[in-house]
């Protein structure tokens, strides 16, 4: 006879504080101050600290949080480069169940006090180098903000706006504040906005859950050994990080920072530091490999360096190998913490020709081993491509290193979490030995120096000159960012204007890096419904750059 009840279900073995508690950040931080207190934690110009001290500054900034009102819930946003103060915050906020928002720093005004507005930001912290930006943001939210002032000793300075300094604001906290976890590890602990499809900015929450099994993921899939040396060229406000202020936290490494990265300063790095680890767009790729040589210094450790966006150019790989860093292309979206997909180096491709393990390793790859399936999948049935490299589908993922959502967006984040996939909107094939390839960006955005920018942003920004009748903007190569935005314009009848007139005209509404690097005037193809064929441009594209 067969016992309908689950005989592992009872009174004994039930959860409890004992035996579950939630996955966060908030113990990384913790055990690292018990085990490894005298350990080097921060590097950053003349600035150095151990793990201690970078505990105790933890802990003051988020008890001096808390006594100014901060708690579960609240928005806290940054303005800053990869500064101590930034790293210290992705360690702190997450003890009060406050949520980081993060801001990329060469955002424009606009999209800031978008930013503060829509997240609803209780305090800001700024770097004093962003200072004017950032009042301009402020002002425009109409939001009423703590507003705390960074005022980095190795920056160039800048206006105070804020009431009180960090500094300041550390002295007011408690080295005794305690590790408190949240409640539920589905809790929301950090909020990025991405530019999408769209100009306005969407809202990417993560979890504790989220960003604590990313966090270890990245050990796993880099095969990370203890107190490694990492250099932060990736922004922090990219991602998170991409999760790794949490990785190298738990690993009990170093974190050396740049406020930004420049070939001297890197191979400075690498020699001075013993840097082990770094990420980045391929323009640090380039940036390393291509650096002229009163830029460079010799180094004798291997260093690996994780790289996304753009495929790397056999070339580049060839001469990073060639000095002693080995790279890895991963693949991801902010949706997703950043890099979920690993091109994973399989044994014998290093006894290949470059160009064949240039070929292999631009490949977008497999799911990191803590992410439960990416595939790619057909849109209008939700199944999986054949594994043949030529049939297109969607690459679409599944599993705890997937965003919560978009933030006051119900039916976007419906749309994107179809059947039980959230679906990337970037177009690939699956190979035969299950490794993804991207053929095409389904969303057109553009990748530059590894921030994404809307084609539909800067066809926006064109389109208010009164001359403009139709733009359509798609991604130029650029050899040092890796795609730029190209514009073709269509001129109302008996309108004139000139490139430069509608790039200075693009100036007053765009960040630097959105602005279009080139327009091409001429008059756009279009389907019988009058939707511009934007894969006809490309092909343009692809004759101007042949051409020169």
């Amino acid at each position: 006879m067969t016992n309908s009840q689950n005989i592992y279900e009872g009174a004994e073995l039930q959860r409890c504080a004992a035996n579950h508690t939630a996955l966060s950040p908030v113990s990384i931080l913790k055990r690292v101050e018990r085990v490894h207190p005298e350990l080097p934690a921060q590097i950053h110009g003349s600035i150095r600290r151990n793990w201690g001290e970078v505990a105790e500054r933890c802990k003051r900034l988020a008890s001096a949080l808390k006594k100014r009102g901060v708690g579960k819930g609240d928005t806290v946003a940054l303005i800053a480069p990869n500064i101590p103060e930034a790293l210290e915050c992705a360690l702190a906020l997450p003890m009060l169940g406050a949520v980081l928002n993060a801001n990329n720093v060469r955002l424009d005004a606009a999209t800031i006090a978008y930013v503060l507005q829509h997240g609803e930001a209780k305090v800001l912290l700024v770097d004093t180098e962003f200072s004017a930006m950032a009042a301009s943001a402020v002002a425009q939210s109409g939001r009423d903000l703590i507003i705390i002032d960074i005022e980095d000793t190795q920056g160039p300075g800048g206006d105070r706006i804020g009431a009180l300094t960090y500094d300041e604001l550390l002295a007011e906290g408690d080295t005794e504040f305690p590790y408190t976890l949240p409640d539920d590890e589905w809790d929301a602990l950090a909020l990025n906005y991405t530019s999408g499809t769209t100009g306005r900015p969407k809202g990417v929450v993560y979890s504790h859950r989220g960003a604590w099994n990313n966090a270890v993921n990245n050990v796993i899939t880099w095969e990370m050994a203890h107190h490694p040396v990492y250099l932060w060229t990736l922004p922090l406000f990219h991602c998170n990080g991409w999760c790794f202020p949490w990785t190298v936290t738990l690993l009990a490494g170093t974190h050396v920072f740049l406020r930004a990265p420049k070939a001297d300063a890197i191979y400075s790095a690498f020699a001075d530091h013993g840097v082990t680890h770094l990420c980045g767009a391929p323009i640090i790729m380039s940036m390393i490999s291509a650096a002229p040589i009163e830029d460079r210094r010799d180094f004798t450790q291997k260093v690996k360096m994780m790289t996304a966006a753009a495929p790397p150019p056999a070339t580049v790989i060839a001469s990073m190998e060639s000095m002693g860093i080995s790279v890895t292309h991963v693949y991801g979206l902010t949706e997703v913490y950043g890099p979920a997909v690993v091109c994973a180096e399989k044994p014998g491709w290093s006894a290949l020709p470059i160009a064949e393990q240039a070929r292999l390793k631009a490949r977008q790859g497999v799911a990191y081993e803590l992410e439960e399936d990416v595939l790619v999948l057909d849109p209008a049935t939700s199944q999986p491509v054949p594994w043949d490299g030529e049939t297109q589908g969607e690459i679409a993922f599944r599993g705890n290193t997937v965003m919560k959502g978009y933030f006051k967006q119900a039916e976007e984040t419906a749309r994107s979490f179809k059947d039980g996939w959230f679906w990337s909107g970037d177009i690939a094939v699956q190979h035969a030995d299950g490794y993804i390839e991207i053929r095409d960006r389904a969303k057109d955005i553009i990748i530059s120096g590894g921030e994404n920018i809307s084609s539909i942003e800067v066809e926006s920004a064109l389109y208010s000159h009164a001359a403009v009748s139709l733009v359509a903007v798609v991604a130029m190569p650029d050899e040092k960012w890796g795609e730029v935005p190209c514009a073709f314009v269509e001129l109302a009848a008996g309108a004139t204007a000139t490139e430069d007139e509608l790039l200075d005209h693009a100036r007053a509404g765009l960040a630097g890096f959105k602005r279009p690097k080139k327009i091409v005037f001429q008059e756009l193809p279009k389907t019988t419904t009058g939707k511009v064929r934007k894969n006809e441009l490309r092909d343009v594209v692809k004759t101007l750059v042949s051409a020169g």
